[in-house]
């Protein structure tokens, strides 16, 4: 199988990428943002296809991808707005507040990715270290000298996967009480400096 990438995400797979994404991070998110067609059609409204990297298959599906924060928004964010449409008025309330706690930072001095994902039937192919490759690449040419992405503590293959590409732990935050909405305890910021 051919694999091609490329910078931004194609309209036409804008319900793969939502779907994709929330296959891996509907775990964490899902008390927040379910129930699960709730969470899609946010997602199929909020991805900025600009924010993205994408791996393909030689028939054009998607097989994975990588999103990415900068100044101007991120790939999965969305806003309070987008947010009410989806989730009405009393369950933006308490969805917002959570979300926003959970991180809406930007990175201005390293290039900061939000969000890696492959598709279940093309793990282990390598798709995962290519987007990382690429992600470093467009980080270099934008002028960055590292690159940033948080893992949480119980994603375990994720961490061994930035590890063997040279990210290393620099921050382990603790998220408190949070981790009964979100199921994990803690975050670990990792950085590559490129």
């Amino acid at each position: 199988m051919r694999v091609t990438l490329q910078d931004g995400l194609p309209e036409a797979l804008r319900a793969q990428a939502a779907d994709l994404y929330w296959q891996a991070f509907g775990g964490k998110l899902g008390r927040v943002m379910g129930p699960e067609r709730r969470a899609l059609a946010f997602l199929h409204d909020v991805i900025r296809a600009d924010h993205a990297i994408v791996a393909l298959d030689d028939q054009g599906q998607l097989l994975g991808l990588l999103g990415f924060k900068s100044p101007a928004g991120s790939f999965a964010g969305g806003d309070p707005t987008q947010m009410r449409r989806h989730y009405g008025l009393l369950g933006s309330a308490w969805r917002v507040p959570l979300l926003w706690l959970l991180g809406r930072e930007v990175d201005n001095d390293r290039f900061l990715i939000d969000g890696l994902c492959v598709a279940r039937q093309a793990r282990s192919l390598g798709i995962g270290s290519a987007l990382l490759s690429a992600a470093c690449d467009r980080a270099r040419a934008r002028g960055y000298a590292a690159i940033r992405l948080d893992v949480v503590d119980t994603n375990w293959r994720a961490r061994q996967l930035y590890e063997r590409h040279g990210f290393k732990v620099v921050q382990t935050s603790p998220i408190g009480l949070l981790r009964l909405a979100f199921g994990f305890s803690a975050a670990h910021t990792m950085v590559r400096t490129l």
